[in-house]
């Protein structure tokens, strides 16, 4: 009996069938022979077994205008890629042999050469030789660039099984918001788009192929791609196969819902995904200014990613390798909301639609999780000094006169208490760095939002930033005059930090800077387009929240790491790590603000929510696991991956001591942001609203857009300010 029965699937467009697929049909089954992928003896397959499966039905509903040839040799891919699959499972799955299986599949890329003159090994099984048979049928008549990328998402989906491998022997079931990003790199969707490109003649160009829109695209198509497949695998990896990769058993055991609920939420996913796909194929195709010819292409690509979902889907209703009695799924009780055809919107809404509309009560308060922290926090005995410093910065450089904050408001973030928590050894003039930091970021936030969220254009917010990181010169002679208090924080700040960073930190910050700004921008732009991300992008690009802060935190403890350490795997891998926790715990704490007043967009526990049509405490469960996720991971790289790093880089006493003392810095950094955020104001409503002003001005159009602000003269940090409240050191993390 099947676990549970098959939803009613959202289906954009009906499939078309391929005429040449009996030709297909024939033509892979005799080239499956040849390579051996039907010995008995050497292969998982028998040739009954392969017949029902039917892989060009696949590929022919997929491809359905494909021609006779072209479609041949779609099919033997999705052959190969079948088989390396089921290969793969019987020698490394069942057998639990990680090292061998990383020895295996590394070797597959030498099959895989992006300069045809290249000679490849001899190839000693069935995946090895079909591998170097299509790859010099298919890659010869395409451009280096998409060679390039078919070889990365070739390379992706062969590493998916190591992944896939590495959760069934420790036993992991992912996060599901960490298996979708995962999934989405490494899953064979990304591999048939770059096949679909092929199958279709349209090339994507290379100045589009990694843009926003084709990327959200692809993501969407992806998604929508992999979480079908896992519906209907469920299963046969479940029960055949001790799988624990899949999404239904990721939700299934995330939140203890039963199989049958799991699949229904997969499924509202799913209809969310293809909504997206529909929508960024919109923004692909009229927003980007393509030229006539580039639109062309353009528009047979998304053509084919729209056969390509509509067949995939019919071709699992029919093939013997899933699950695929019934279609319908009998009416039971949901969650909140009906169930059926052109209901998912009620119970998670549209992605397109007003987000946070009708999701929430308006009542419900967000409750804390407990935290994971496996540091402890420590208080820098300096913080008064700082206190008293910060309000002096602040009031001097103008970010106090009420247009955007006021005295109160800013006591009450207390952003001293944080740099005191983060640096807790830090001599008086570093901490006041970090603080000025801290303040000058934060205020841009709040800045930005204020100044052109109404007024909902966000090229005067870009000109805005872009005239901003002019005030971190690379030379100290090219500063210009600043006009506001974001420019002259900025420029205080940098002209104080930039002499004291070694020559390739400097670039690397000002790098940061720019993330920073983008960041800034891409929220803006989500308000005012009402535009809710999916969870993916908005964890990677909401890491730019925090991307000067490795940087800062070396530079106070005074312990620049030297670049060539910093871009090491497993140093990229930490700092990433660093960055992540403290923006996705930060939207647990201000989710309330956020909801009532920012609109509630730019929040992880709301996207999350959307995206997974749960409800609140289970959203926030979901980030909180990212969080302790990202932070057991930041131990393990500590542990295990640090000290064989050092021990190949050669690293002698001194420069270990220099990187564990970094690392200590970042641990203080995350122990201390977590105390923190339990007692800002920050994260509180404000008093008051703050109302901006001052009006913005064009002076031409190759001028840069001014703010006018009030523009007090520059007076010493040192001037007496008034004790500000003071908060009580906070407790050890457990």
């Amino acid at each position: 009996m099947q676990p549970f029965e098959l939803p009613e699937f959202y289906l954009p467009q009906p499939a078309r069938l391929n005429p040449n697929v009996d030709r297909a049909r024939e033509h892979t089954k005799e080239w499956a022979r040849q390579l051996g992928m039907l010995d008995p003896a050497e292969a998982p397959w028998d040739e009954r077994g392969f017949g029902t499966m039917d892989y060009a039905l696949l590929t022919s509903y997929t491809h359905p205008d494909a021609a006779g040839p072209e479609l041949d040799l779609l099919t033997d891919w999705y052959v190969w890629a079948f088989y390396f699959d089921d290969d793969f499972l019987e020698r490394y799955k069942r057998t639990g042999d990680p090292a061998g299986a990383r020895t295996y599949v590394d070797g597959l890329a030498a099959f895989m050469p992006t300069d045809l003159e290249t000679e490849l090994p001899r190839p000693t099984n069935p995946v090895q030789r079909g591998l170097a048979d299509l790859w010099f049928r298919t890659v010869p008549a395409m451009s280096a660039g998409w060679r390039h990328r078919f070889a990365e998402t070739t390379r992706n989906m062969l590493g998916a099984c190591l992944w896939e491998l590495g959760n069934i022997t420790e036993r992991v079931v992912p996060n599901p918001i960490d298996y979708i990003a995962v999934r989405r790199k490494v899953g064979g969707a990304p591999w048939s788009a770059a096949l679909v490109e092929r199958a279709v003649g349209a090339e994507i160009p290379a100045r589009l192929a990694g843009a926003r829109p084709v990327r959200v695209l692809r993501d969407a198509f992806a998604d929508a791609v992999h979480l079908r497949n896992d519906i209907f695998s469920y299963q046969r990896e479940t029960e055949s196969e001790g799988e624990i990769n899949n999404a239904v058993l990721v939700i299934e055991q995330f939140f203890g819902y039963e199989p049958q609920q799991a699949a229904y939420l997969v499924n509202d996913i799913i209809t969310a995904r293809l909504r997206q796909f529909e929508h960024a194929a919109t923004t692909v195709l009229g927003d980007y200014g393509l030229a006539p010819t580039v639109r062309a292409d353009a528009q047979r690509y998304v053509d084919g990613l729209r056969d390509w979902q509509a067949g995939g889907h019919e071709w699992h209703l029919r093939s013997s390798r899933y699950m695929n009695t019934g279609r319908r799924a009998p009416a039971w009780p949901p969650r909140s909301g009906p169930v059926g055809m052109g209901t998912t919107a009620a119970r998670i809404g549209s992605l397109l639609g007003r987000p946070g509309a009708g999701l929430l009560p308006a009542s419900k308060a967000l409750g804390r999780p407990e935290f994971y922290m496996p540091f402890a926090s420590r208080s820098n005995p300096r913080l008064d000094a700082t206190r008293a410093h910060a309000t002096a910065w602040a009031r001097s450089v103008g970010m106090l006169d009420g247009t955007v904050w006021a005295e109160t408001w800013f006591e009450a973030m207390d952003f001293a208490l944080l740099a005191a928590l983060t640096r807790p050894d830090a001599p008086g003039p570093v901490l006041e760095l970090v603080n000025d930091w801290h303040v000058w970021a934060a205020f841009v936030d709040d800045l930005v939002l204020a100044m052109f969220e109404q007024a909902a254009d966000p090229a005067d917010a870009k000109a805005f930033l872009d005239r901003l990181l002019t005030f971190a010169p690379e030379n100290p002679a090219a500063m210009p005059v600043p006009d506001n208090p974001a420019e002259r924080g900025l420029a205080d700040v940098w002209s104080r930090i930039s002499p004291n960073l070694s020559a390739d930190l400097r670039p690397r910050l000002r790098d940061q800077l720019r993330e920073f700004a983008d960041h800034r921008l891409w929220r803006l732009t989500n308000i005012i387009q009402n535009r809710l991300p999916d969870p993916v992008d908005y964890v990677e690009t909401r890491r730019a929240a925090a991307s000067f802060a490795p940087t800062m935190a070396g530079y106070a403890l005074g312990r620049q790491v030297p670049a060539e350490i910093l871009d090491a795997p497993p140093m990229r891998a930490l700092a990433d790590t660093f960055r992540d926790v403290g923006p996705l715990r930060a939207d647990i704490f201000r989710y309330d603000k956020e909801i009532g007043r920012d609109r509630g967009i730019n929040n992880g526990v709301l996207v999350v929510q959307r995206f997974l049509g749960c409800g609140l405490d289970e959203a926030v469960k979901v980030i909180n696991e990212l969080v302790t996720g990202r932070l057991s991971r930041f131990e393990r790289i500590v542990a295990t991956e640090l000290p064989a790093l050092f021990d190949e880089l050669g690293l002698d006493q001194a420069a270990r001591h220099r990187v564990l003392g970094y690392v200590e810095g970042l641990q203080d950094w995350m122990a201390g942001e977590l105390q923190w955020s339990q007692v800002t104001g920050r994260y509180r409503a404000a008093p008051s609203t703050p109302q901006v002003l001052g009006r913005l001005t064009r002076l031409g159009s190759a001028a840069p857009v001014r703010i006018a602000l009030s523009s007090p003269a520059h007076h010493s940090p040192t001037a007496s300010v008034s004790q500000l409240p003071a908060y009580p050191p906070t407790t050890t993390p457990r």
